[in-house]
């Protein structure tokens, strides 16, 4: 996305989906990158299955006040979440949202791109619990200015070293459904919509393995 020096994210989905994680790790991308940065979250009223959202603002600048009203960028992972921080996306603003587990509406003046999410981390990569950090790779690819080696190196540092390797190809497989995408490739699952004044996007087993970081948000 086009930079003016502030950013806003809001990456949201269920209790459990690693919304946390990714926003922290999100985070600490921003702050290697030499920004300023500043993250909140919070909880719908259920622990698992509830909406929840985390927040990441970037700025050249001091941040003054730590709160996202209309993100220019917006992340879902549930229905829930889309139902809810969806429309919460400034006016030429993306949302991002995982295609296979969301029906989407349209939200005039805003982009909406849906990607295969769950369905890659499943068949790709054979754990679903690195979903959330599919969609990290995919929606960092929508930010010009964030070095992908400060994003890999932040994810390196948040998960315990026997699953590095699995979420670095989990941040690639992100990036290469955006690549896709934007090729205009098609990619089994995705969506994409532009709404009318929607400003461009600059170029850019069973039960699965859990890792630490990840068990902790459950």
């Amino acid at each position: 996305m086009a930079d003016d020096g502030r950013l806003e994210v809001r990456v949201s989905g269920s209790g459990g989906q690693g919304i946390l994680l990714a926003a922290a790790v999100l985070a600490d991308a921003v702050a290697a990158a030499g920004r300023e940065v500043v993250q909140t979250q919070s909880y719908g009223p259920e622990a698992r299955g509830g909406a929840s959202q985390a927040e990441v603002i970037a700025s050249l600048e001091e941040i003054d006040y730590p709160e996202v009203d209309l993100a220019d960028l917006s992340l879902c992972l549930s229905q829930a979440a889309f139902d809810k921080y969806a429309r919460l996306t400034r006016a030429g603003g993306l949302v991002l949202y995982d295609s296979g587990l969301v029906d989407e509406m349209e939200i005039p003046g805003r982009r909406l791109r849906g990607l295969p999410f769950t369905d890659t981390a499943v068949h790709d990569l054979g754990a679903k619990v690195v979903t959330n950090i599919v969609s990290l790779g995919a929606l960092c690819a929508f930010v010009p200015w964030l070095p992908p080696d400060a994003v890999d190196g932040a994810v390196a540092a948040r998960v315990p070293a026997r699953f590095k390797d699995l979420n670095l190809r989990a941040l690639e497989a992100g990036r290469r459904l955006v690549e896709l995408a934007e090729a205009g490739i098609a990619i089994e699952g995705a969506e994409d919509h532009d709404a009318r004044g929607a400003a461009p996007v600059a170029e850019a087993e069973d039960r699965p393995i859990e890792c630490e970081p990840c068990a902790d948000e459950r």
